[in-house]
C-alpha cells in the first residue's frame, strides 16, 4: 500500500489531498476548517483531516508532494523587481517576509507540520504540472488534449499538451507576465470586486452589460495571435510592480478610476464586464481550437483558476472542435494539491492508470462526513429542536414538501465537496419554478449582490429537456453554462429594459435559476455520482414534474463553505433559511428555541468579498 499526500499553500486556497495506492481517497480546503475564506496558510488542518480519514500517520506516507517549485516562483519574483526597479520596491517588501520566512524553507516548514514523523522524499511539481495531472487522471479519458490557464505558476501562465495512460506532457507554455487569468483580475480589480475571489462575479455581471468595450481591449492591451497566445501591453497594468493591478493609462482608457468596493454598479462596469468575458471566451476558444488543430484528439481537459469561467467552457464546448470535455472540478490551486499527489504516483512511480467511468473524482466528495451519532450529539449539546428520521424515504418526502412550499432549506447530507461549489451535500436548495426565489436567496439567506445568479441542479436523465447541453455531454461539477431549452422560455419584452432592471423580467418556466440572457450554470445529477441527491430529486419531480431545483452553497457572503454541524446551524440560525437538513435530522427555523437572528454579529466573522 502506497500513500501520497499532495500539499498547495501559500498563495490561494491551500489544501490537501490523499491518494493511496491511485485512489483518491481524501481531499479538502483549509478554508473550510479555519473559516478564513481563501486562506492560504499551510494546510495543517486538511492535512490532519485527511490522514486521519486515511488511517494513516505523518510517518505512514510513502511520498508528500507539493503543487509547484517556491525557487522557480522566487526567480520570476526577483526578475520581475529588477525588471521594474526601483518602482516595485514597496511591492517587493511586501512579498518578502513570507518568502524568507516560509516560502523558501518549504522541506523544513512541511517536515515540522508533519510533526517530524516523515522523514522521506518531498516532491516539488511544477505548478501548471500539477494543474494537467488534476485535470486528466481523474478525467474518463484514456488519452486527451490538456489545456492549463491561470494567473501565474511559477513562470507559466497557460499551457498545453496531452494526456495519455499514466503521463501527461506539457509541450508549450504562455509565459508571465502576459496572462489571460491577471488580465481578468485586473477587471475584476478595476470594476470594484476582490481580486482572486470576485472574478465569478464578474462572470455574473456581464449578461447585464453589451460588450461596446471588447474592440478596444483587443485593440490597445493585447495583441492577440490565431492560436490564442497574446502579449500585453504593460503600459496599462500595475501587478508586476506595484500593489494595484491597473495603471492610471487603464483609468484614462476606460473613463475614470476603478469602482471603489461595494459602491453603487454603473452601466460601465456591467459593459466592461461585458467586454472582457468576451475577449477571455474569444482567447479561450482561439486556444481550444489551435490545440485540437495541433494534437487530432477528440477530448480535452481543462484546469487552472480560468477553467472555473463556466462561460468560456459552454462555448468551447458548443463552438469548439472537442467532442467531450472534462474539467477539474477543483480546478483552482486547491486542485494542485490533488494533482501532484496523481502526479507522482502515475507519472513518477509508473503505475498504470485505468480510466474509469464516470470519471475518478468520485463527484468531488472527498470531505469530511458526518455520521448520526455525530450530529446527534452535537444537536443535543446546543439545545437545537429536531425531528430526526432515519427513514431516508419519509425525510426525502418531508424535504419535497417544504421546498414545494417555497420553503429555503439547507442541506448538510454525506461528505463535504471538494472544489468551490457545492454539489448537494453543502447546499441550499429551493424551489426553482419560484419567481421570488432568487432574490429572497441573494437578500435573505446569502447577504449578497441582487443581480447575482443562482445555479440549477437537474436530474441527468431529463437535462436534454430543459437544457441545451452540447452533444448530451454532463455538466456533474457545474462547470459549463447553457442555455435553458427553447421549449421551457418564456417570451420576454425587453423594450426600456437595461442594465439591473433585467433581473425583473421571468424567463423561463424555472425562473429563479436563468439568467438574465436565458443561461444556467448546469449540475447534472446522477445516480453513480449523487445517489442521495438524486433519490431526493427523483421524489420532488414525481411530484412536481420539475426535475430541477436551485442549489448554491451552503455558507453566506464571504464565508467558506460550512463543513461541520456546528457551522451549519450558526449559518442557519444567522440567516432567515427556513429548514435544516443535517443527514438524517430535520429542523425547522419556527421551532428554535430562539428566534433572534443576530445577522450583523454574525456577518461579522466573515470578510465581505
Amino acid at each position: 500500500m502506497t500513500a501520497v499526500l499532495g500539499i498547495s499553500a501559500y498563495y490561494h486556497d491551500s489544501a490537501a489531498a490523499l491518494v493511496v495506492d491511485g485512489e483518491i481517497v481524501a481531499a479538502a480546503q483549509e478554508e473550510r476548517f479555519t473559516r478564513v475564506k481563501h486562506d492560504h496558510a499551510f494546510p495543517t488542518h486538511a492535512i490532519g483531516y485527511c490522514l486521519e480519514e486515511g488511517g494513516f500517520g505523518p510517518g505512514d506516507l510513502d511520498y508528500v508532494g507539493f503543487y509547484d517549485k517556491p525557487f522557480l516562483k522566487f526567480e520570476r519574483l526577483l526578475e520581475t523587481y529588477l525588471a521594474f526597479a526601483p518602482v516595485g520596491f514597496a511591492s517587493f517588501l511586501k512579498a518578502m517576509p513570507l518568502w524568507l520566512n516560509r516560502k523558501l524553507h518549504l522541506p523544513r516548514e512541511i517536515r515540522r507540520e508533519l510533526d517530524g514523523a516523515y522523514r522521506r522524499r518531498i516532491v516539488f511539481a511544477e505548478h501548471h504540472e500539477s494543474h494537467a495531472a488534476s485535470a486528466f487522471f481523474p478525467s474518463p479519458f484514456e488519452e486527451a488534449a490538456i489545456m492549463t490557464l491561470d494567473g501565474v505558476g511559477e513562470w507559466a501562465t497557460a499551457s498545453w499538451g496531452v494526456g495519455r495512460g499514466n503521463r501527461v506532457e506539457l509541450s508549450h507554455e504562455l509565459r508571465f507576465p502576459h496572462s489571460l487569468g491577471l488580465l481578468y483580475s485586473a477587471f475584476t480589480y478595476f470594476t470594484g470586486f476582490k481580486v482572486n475571489s470576485g472574478e465569478y462575479k464578474l462572470m455574473g455581471l456581464a449578461p447585464y452589460g453589451e460588450p461596446r468595450y471588447a474592440g478596444l481591449i483587443l485593440d490597445r492591451l493585447l495583441d492577440l495571435a490565431d492560436d490564442g497566445s497574446f502579449r500585453l501591453n504593460l503600459e496599462y497594468f500595475n501587478y508586476c510592480q506595484g500593489l494595484t493591478m491597473t495603471s492610471r493609462r487603464f483609468d484614462r482608457l476606460f473613463g475614470g478610476p476603478p469602482r471603489p468596493p461595494e459602491s453603487e454598479l454603473t452601466q460601465r462596469e456591467m459593459d466592461l464586464a461585458a467586454s472582457i468575458q468576451a475577449v477571455t471566451e474569444e482567447i479561450m476558444l482561439r486556444m481550444a481550437r489551435h490545440v485540437h488543430s495541433e494534437t487530432g484528439l477528440a477530448d480535452l481537459c481543462l484546469a487552472g483558476g480560468v477553467a472555473l469561467n463556466c462561460v468560456g467552457n459552454g462555448r468551447i464546448l458548443r463552438e469548439g472542435p472537442f467532442e467531450r470535455i472534462w474539467v477539474q472540478p477543483a480546478a483552482g490551486d486547491a486542485g494542485g494539491a490533488l494533482g501532484v499527489a496523481l502526479f507522482i504516483w502515475h507519472q513518477l512511480l509508473g503505475n498504470q492508470r485505468r480510466p474509469v467511468l464516470p470519471d475518478g473524482q468520485l463527484g468531488s466528495l472527498l470531505g469530511p462526513a458526518f455520521d448520526d451519532a455525530a450530529i446527534s450529539a452535537f444537536l443535543e449539546s446546543s439545545g437545537a429542536v429536531a425531528h430526526h428520521l432515519p427513514d431516508e424515504a419519509e425525510l426525502d418526502r418531508r424535504i419535497v414538501e417544504l421546498v414545494e412550499g417555497e420553503n429555503v432549506v439547507g442541506l448538510f447530507q454525506g461528505r463535504m465537496e471538494f472544489g468551490p461549489r457545492a454539489l448537494g451535500c453543502r447546499s441550499i436548495i429551493g424551489d426553482a419554478r419560484s419567481p421570488t426565489m432568487q432574490s429572497v436567496m441573494n437578500l435573505k439567506i446569502k447577504y449578497r449582490e441582487s443581480f447575482r445568479p443562482f445555479a440549477p441542479i437537474v436530474l441527468a436523465e431529463h437535462a436534454a429537456d430543459w437544457f441545451d447541453l452540447a452533444g448530451g455531454q454532463d455538466s456533474p461539477y457545474m462547470l459549463i453554462v447553457s442555455l435553458v431549452a427553447e421549449s421551457r422560455r418564456l417570451p420576454v419584452d425587453e423594450s426600456g429594459a437595461v442594465g439591473l432592471a433585467k433581473l425583473k423580467l421571468a424567463r423561463s418556466r424555472v425562473p429563479a435559476i436563468t439568467h438574465v440572457d436565458g443561461s444556467a450554470r448546469v449540475q447534472t445529477v446522477d445516480r453513480e455520482r449523487f445517489p442521495r441527491l438524486h433519490r431526493l430529486m427523483t421524489r420532488f419531480y414525481e411530484r412536481t414534474g420539475c426535475p430541477v431545483l436551485i442549489n448554491t452553497s451552503f455558507n453566506v457572503r464571504g464565508e467558506p463553505i460550512v463543513c461541520s454541524p456546528e457551522h451549519a446551524y450558526h449559518c442557519f440560525m444567522g440567516t432567515e433559511m427556513d429548514v435544516l437538513v443535517l443527514g438524517n435530522h430535520l429542523l425547522l427555523k419556527s421551532e428554535q428555541p430562539t428566534r433572534e437572528l443576530d445577522r450583523e454579529a454574525y456577518l461579522a466573522r466573515f470578510e465581505l468579498d
